[in-house]
Parts: structure tokens; C-alpha cells; sequence
């Protein structure tokens, strides 16, 4: 498979089709917007001359990535010659429902759909196409040119050559592919969301501020960073997407999202994409912990019950 098309030139979609392009797949970058494409070609540029600074690619490799990568503003045109496509856009479960069914008709018959869904059904994603059994989970981590995990889930109806060939189009990327079955959440998400909606329990309850709980979770228990950074980089918005997605397929209480995460994100308060979140971010870069406000918060309430 060396023809694959990425649905979504965002922060997803575009390091997914980083990865592939450096790795000499002929790649269509798909977005409604050449604007957004742009923007992800500029973004993909930037992290290619990080990758040439530390010596790690030569500017002849950069530019053969950066010709591998053809943009497409029409779906039917972008994956027509594709024998893998990726979907990588915003995690609504109507909106992927919508391009899966595009994909179905325009894509030749042969070819993989697979989802870089976080945690929305593949077999419901599947159950929209004449193709279920070549419909499967690719979940890149983020930022995808830099972390190897990529979560395989297979649908119900996902056939064993599908996962066959998908876990070895992985590898060839330097991944590592590991494969689960598909239930809300799948693994990633439904270990990681509740720890992250427990530090937020603990902010909401007043038992830490938001520094000092990512400092016990990195000092620790040597998380790379702490949850409620790592939640304002995931988004907080998509933070509660997957929450109600755990929280409505399993019917367990212990996954409903905490009233402080639902307020922020009702508040246009979403992390880094947005400037806000437990955090203030300048560019990406954090500039001013906001513990204090939420700390103050948090004592009145206690004072006044």
C-alpha cells in the first residue's frame, strides 16, 4: 500500500501525513480548506527542518517528503487512487459517520477506511459502508511524528487481512502497532480520561491546585507531564467528547465528566488551542499558571459550605 489519502489537515492530520511522506508513501492531504492545507504543509515544513537540525534528516530527505504530499480540497478526487485512507478530522461522531460514507462511494473497492478515532465505534463507523470488514481503528498518538504507539482496533466485522496488512503498514512506518478490540474508549482512553477527569475532581474539590497535582504526577509517578497539561494539549473539549462517549457506552457513573471540565469547556476555555485552559498558553508555550485562581475558587466554596 503506497497511495494513502489523509482526511483532515489538522494537528492529527497532518503529522499522520508527515509520518507516511517521510516514509515514501505517495500521500493526499484532504482538507475544505486550501487555507488549512497550507497551514499544514507550513507545519509540516517546521517540523521537518526540527528533524534536520538535530542531524536526524538531510535537506534532500526534506524535500523529498515534502513532494510526496499532494493537496486535495475534493474528497472524490484525493482518495480515488488511495489504497489506504486515514480519517483524521474533529471527533463528532455525525461528521465521521458523514465523511465514511463519502469515502465508501468514492473510493475504489479495494481500499482500507481506517479511523484516528480516540474513541468513537469503528463497527458503528463500519456499520455506514458496504465494506465493514476493511474498516479499522488507526489511532495515531500525539504529536504523531514523535510517539510510536499506534492503537489498531478492530470493529467487529474488521477482517483479519484488513489488520493484517494495517499492523505492517505501521511497522514500515517505525510504529509500534498495538492491536485491541473495539469498545468505548478502547485502551488508551479508557485508562487515561479517567485519571484525567480525576485530577480535575481533585482541582473541583479543592484537595490541590493544578500545579501541585502535575507535580505529584510527574515527580511521582514519572508521567512525562501532568494531567490537567496533558488535558489542555489533548483539548478539553475533546477531553469530554471522550468522557460522554465512556460515560454513554458504558452507563458507569465513575466516567461521568466533572462539572468543572463541562463549565470550562461551556466557557470556550479548551487549552492550548484556545489560549485557556488550566494553563494560559502564548503560541503553545505556557505562560502563566492560573493554580492560584482555581485554588481561591475552590476555598470560598469550602468556607461557605
Amino acid at each position: 500500500m503506497k497511495q494513502v489519502a489523509v482526511i483532515g489537515s489538522g494537528t492529527m492530520g497532518n503529522g499522520i501525513a508527515h509520518v507516511f511522506a517521510q516514509n515514501n508513501y505517495q500521500v493526499s492531504l484532504i482538507d475544505i480548506s486550501q487555507a488549512a492545507l497550507d497551514k499544514a504543509l507550513a507545519t509540516i515544513s517546521k517540523n521537518l527542518d526540527r528533524i534536520v537540525a538535530k542531524g536526524n534528516l538531510t535537506e534532500e530527505q526534506k524535500g523529498a517528503t515534502l513532494k510526496n504530499i499532494s493537496t486535495f480540497t475534493s474528497v472524490a478526487e484525493g482518495v480515488k487512487n488511495a489504497d489506504l485512507i486515514v480519517e483524521a478530522a474533529t471527533e463528532n461522531v455525525d461528521l465521521k459517520l458523514n465523511i465514511f460514507r463519502e469515502l465508501d462511494l468514492h473510493a475504489k473497492p479495494e481500499a482500507i477506511l481506517a479511523s484516528n478515532t480516540s474513541s468513537i465505534s469503528i463497527t458503528k463507523i463500519a456499520s455506514v459502508t458496504n465494506r465493514p470488514e476493511k474498516v479499522i481503528g488507526m489511532h495515531f498518538m500525539n504529536p504523531v511524528p514523535v510517539m510510536k504507539l499506534v492503537e489498531i482496533i478492530r470493529g467487529y466485522s474488521t477482517s483479519d487481512e484488513t489488520t493484517r496488512l494495517v499492523m505492517e503498514t505501521s511497522l514500515a512506518l517505525g510504529k509500534t502497532p498495538t492491536e485491541v478490540n473495539d469498545y468505548p474508549g478502547f485502551i488508551a482512553n479508557r485508562i487515561l480520561m479517567p485519571m484525567i477527569n480525576e485530577a480535575i475532581y481533585s482541582l473541583y474539590e479543592g484537595v490541590a491546585g493544578v500545579e501541585e497535582i502535575d507535580t505529584v504526577m510527574k515527580l511521582g509517578m514519572a508521567h512525562p507531564m501532568g494531567p490537567l497539561q496533558l488535558a489542555d494539549f489533548i483539548g478539553l473539549d475533546v477531553c469530554l467528547s471522550i468522557l460522554n462517549v465512556l460515560h454513554d457506552g458504558f452507563g458507569n457513573p465513575k466516567y461521568a465528566p466533572c462539572p468543572l471540565l463541562v463549565n470550562m469547556v461551556q466557557a470556550g476555555h479548551k487549552g492550548v488551542k484556545s489560549g485557556q485552559g488550566f494553563y494560559s498558553w502564548n503560541h503553545g508555550t505556557k505562560d502563566l499558571i492560573v493554580a492560584d485562581r482555581f485554588k481561591k475558587r475552590n476555598n470560598e466554596a469550602a468556607i461557605a459550605s
